[in-house]
């Protein structure tokens, strides 16, 4: 357990911009950041962060909360574990207790894949720089590709000892199970037992965004299984790894691709170590699968800008043709760079420094449409072959989102290859049109297959006595988040002295007068604490709240301290002492308003049941002081 004293330590400690900035490329703006949702697919920067407030929302999806919040649901974490991942980032120490058998039996398939591979992935870094197959064969290995000893610290580069039962072994000494072995892909069982997946082989560890391990990938070395194994081995999908949702590099790169505004897409391991050696660091690479919309929306959280940089032989033309296409569906920026025959990044870069490198990807990357007509257009003559090959970069430019971008794009194109722009215009559109057709009807398969289209909302205006009373609470709620410390009554009065209430002690005394509560139960909570901690020494009701150790209560602080306009905006400077105790004051009455309604109509439809005279008569006598008070409260209100 991590005691409230930490928590606060780490609370106050965190800066969210730097946390989300891990995650997502964000552009000041004002006061506050913003960039593109990680948590629903954003086209248009929706996220904000706001530095003053501490939280981040995202106006498209209602996503968001405090830096804890952020991280817990980012990286699908518990919130002790986004506690130690922000004590770990602002090197803040934590004293724990250990956990007792039982809690780590309770600890979760997730939690424990991920501890099975970070040991897994220390295992082979340490064979590989202490042992003496590791040294021999491993160390050589990476010698011989010129890779130096601080690059194979940054990736973690190991090695898998070549007996069979090597790493199960130490896993089983050390106290893991086969289950998770198993499950993270790190060994294959058959009728004799269990194996290592990566024996005899270099070890490419994975990690995803933040940093966690969450795959291995492996090359064979030994050369007498020539013809025998397949020359890499990767981790089969898991829990914890989806290979069409992870790029390799991303977490040693995510920085350099925010700062460069740029990311260089390369096919394998050792593209990516070998510029990362040469001094460029924004590259990534989609080892062994093709390109998917799931690694393009992660790339397009830290840029729209991305370089194909692909060998110069068929396997690479293909592979850059097959993702351009989606990659502008995306709305990303899309240049491509062929490499000279013979040349991969890797042996490229071993050649060049980082400044020649960067020169030459300058002087011969071309847009998408160059690089297309110079590949299917180059020296062709026959009339249909041409006509196809048109269509294929009308139909690439067709996909581009942004309509002024595709228009312009038309525009080029049609100068380009001297043809008449209204023709290429029609082209792009029937493609369009298509597109949208094809998309209404799998939108109309998925709808039938799930059921029937989603039920129609219910149109505005017609919401019931309950619905007004719940928005009266959250307004009232929202006030108390937001302004609960400030004072709104300060006055010396000739029977009660000196009387001073801030907005949480009045909402919370004037309720008590009545026995009035809230309907939700939350907001009960809120309205305690609030008035409990409102005497303690710099208490901000907003602040507490959002950083709240109850995730539930965190985040109804965090929609309540969001505007509706601007995440920055600062009502509490905006508005007086004397302007907020008339909101809360009319508030208070909308809330009785609603509440007396409520009792009017219970007593109404109690009364069409009641059998007891004398009882009909006490709900007769109720209901007309009742509706009096009913009637004075609306005369208030000007209803």
């Amino acid at each position: 357990m991590i005691d409230r004293a930490t928590i606060d330590k780490i609370m106050d400690a965190t800066n969210i911009v730097d946390v989300v900035g891990e995650f997502v490329n964000l552009r000041k703006a004002g006061v506050n950041y913003k960039g593109l949702c990680p948590f629903h697919d954003d086209k248009t920067p929706s996220f904000m962060v706001s530095p003053s407030k501490q939280i981040c929302h995202c106006f498209a999806c209602g996503e968001g909360g405090n830096a804890v919040n952020f991280l817990m649901k980012h990286e699908q974490i518990t919130y002790p574990e986004a506690l130690r991942w922000l004590a770990k980032k602002y090197n803040i120490e934590i004293e724990e207790r250990e956990l007792s058998e039982e809690e780590k039996k309770e600890q979760s398939d997730r939690e424990s894949m991920f501890i099975v591979n970070e040991w897994a992935c220390q295992y082979f870094h340490e064979i590989l720089k202490h042992d003496v197959d590791g040294q021999a064969i491993g160390k050589q290995y990476f010698r011989s590709r010129g890779i130096r000893d601080d690059i194979i610290e940054k990736f973690q580069l190991g090695f898998a000892l070549s007996k069979r039962e090597a790493l199960v072994n130490e896993a089983r000494r050390k106290g893991y199970k086969d289950e998770f072995l198993l499950k993270t892909g790190l060994c294959i069982e058959n009728e004799r037992g269990i194996y290592d997946r990566f024996a005899g082989r270099a070890i490419f560890p994975w990690l995803n965004v933040s940093g966690k391990v969450v795959a291995f990938g492996g090359r064979k070395l030994d050369a007498a299984t020539k013809g025998v194994q397949q020359k890499y081995v990767n981790s089969p999908d898991s829990e914890i790894y989806h290979k069409e949702r992870e790029l390799y590099g991303i977490y040693q790169a995510k920085k350099a691709i925010a700062k460069e505004e740029r990311v260089y897409m390369v096919e394998g391991y050792t593209d990516v170590i070998a510029m990362h050696q040469c001094g460029i660091e924004n590259v990534v690479a989609n080892s062994g699968t093709a390109l998917s919309v799931y690694q393009i929306r992660l790339l397009h959280r830290f840029t729209q800008n991305i370089t194909l940089l692909y060998d110069g032989d068929e396997a690479g033309i293909h592979a850059a043709m097959r993702g351009t296409d989606m990659l502008l569906q995306e709305g990303m920026k899309v240049k491509v760079l062929l490499l000279p025959d013979g040349d991969d990044p890797d042996s490229f870069s071993r050649k060049h420094s980082a400044e020649e490198f960067r020169k030459y990807i300058e002087e011969h990357q071309t847009d998408f449409i160059q690089f297309k007509t110079d590949l299917l257009l180059k020296g062709v003559k026959d009339p249909i072959k041409r006509a196809e090959a048109i269509n294929s970069i009308v139909r690439s430019v067709s996909v581009i989102p942004d309509n002024v971008e595709r228009q312009l794009f038309l525009k080029d194109t049609a100068q380009r290859l001297n043809i008449d722009e209204r023709t290429l215009v029609s082209q792009a559109n029937k493609y369009i049109a298509g597109d949208k057709e094809a998309q209404a009807k799998e939108e109309e398969r998925q709808a039938r297959q799930q059921g029937g289209a989603p039920a129609q909302q219910e149109p505005i205006g017609l919401h019931s006595v309950q619905e007004q009373a719940t928005e009266v609470e959250r307004m009232i709620i929202q006030q108390i988040i937001r302004h609960g410390e400030m004072v709104i009554v300060d006055e010396d009065t000739e029977d009660a002295g000196l009387v001073r209430f801030n907005v949480a002690q009045y909402v919370s005394y004037d309720f008590g007068n009545d026995g009035l509560s809230f309907s939700n139960p939350l907001y009960n909570r809120v309205l305690q604490e609030a008035v409990e901690h409102s005497e303690d020494h710099g208490f901000k009701a907003e602040t507490y709240f959002t950083q709240h150790p109850d995730l539930e209560m965190s985040q109804l602080a965090h929609r309540m301290a969001v505007d509706n306009y601007q995440l920055g905006r600062n009502f509490a400077k905006e508005m007086t002492p004397k302007d907020l105790r008339q909101m809360v004051d009319h508030l208070i009455l909308d809330f009785r308003y609603n509440y007396i309604k409520n009792r009017m109509k219970e007593v109404m439809n109690e009364m069409k049941t009641e059998k007891d005279m004398t009882r009909i008569r006490d709900l007769m006598e109720e209901y007309q002081s009742t509706s009096e008070l009913f009637r004075q409260i609306g005369k208030m209100l000007g209803r």
